[in-house]
């Protein structure tokens, strides 16, 4: 269904990061995966995988014709290190929520002090880049296990976006990991997207549904 086969860089070699790295490898994409804190569990990681290596942000970036970004917001900072010069044209899909819920349930509701997305803050720090927000809407046990299935239900996948080339890579890369794509928008979204993101989790968390729960948007 989807003949394009890619190398993806991966900056954010964690539990979300590393999860996509071997579903896309299955699919037959080729990986660069980068920022981990341990570099020998990197490199393990990476030989764990086919068609995987290892680097800096940086070589990933410059690896990719696609990257993605799976870190900590706290993180990004260093994360970003020499990436903005490598990313030009590219579609770099972003998964970095500045919400963070309590998981107790605490501050359901209460503002922000953020007046944009992280994914809006992004597309000003890698201003040649074409920013697509995904990924935020599931949870890294959901992309570990065998498969998305929920019975005979998959879980929707929401990204947005202002570049249609740049989402249609993301509609591949969701839809080979399992998802139902479903494109919310201009890239503007992300403030609503990474808003229901954090009010997912800590819902799934407090209701006892974490970490094995899928987000249904169904339509007719």
């Amino acid at each position: 269904m989807f003949p394009n086969i890619m190398n993806i860089g991966i900056i954010g070699a964690g539990n979300m990061g590393g999860a996509l790295a071997t579903i896309w490898t299955q699919q037959g994409h080729t990986v660069c995966l980068s920022f981990a804190r341990d570099q020998a569990a990197l490199r393990q990681q990476a030989a764990a995988l086919p068609r995987a290596s290892f680097g800096t942000p940086a070589d990933a970036a410059r690896f990719g014709g696609v990257v993605l970004l799976a870190v900590p917001y706290q993180a990004l900072d260093e994360a970003l290190a020499g990436v903005p010069e490598v990313v030009g044209g590219k579609p770099v899909l972003s998964c970095v929520s500045g919400l963070r819920p309590d998981f107790a349930g605490q501050t359901m509701g209460l503002p922000t002090e953020r007046t944009e997305s992280v994914a809006e803050e992004l597309a000003r720090r890698l201003p040649a880049a074409h920013l697509v927000e995904a990924f935020n809407t599931t949870f890294a046990e959901v992309l570990l296990a065998p498969d998305r299935q929920f019975g005979e239900l998959i879980p929707s996948l929401l990204y947005c976006g202002d570049h249609a080339a740049a989402k249609a890579v993301a509609v591949q890369l969701i839809a080979e990991a399992g998802f139902q794509p479903l494109d919310v928008g201009p890239l503007r979204q992300a403030r609503s997207l990474e808003t229901l993101a954090s009010v997912w989790v800590q819902l799934a968390a407090t209701s006892g549904l974490f970490p094995q729960a899928g987000l249904k948007i169904l339509t007719r």
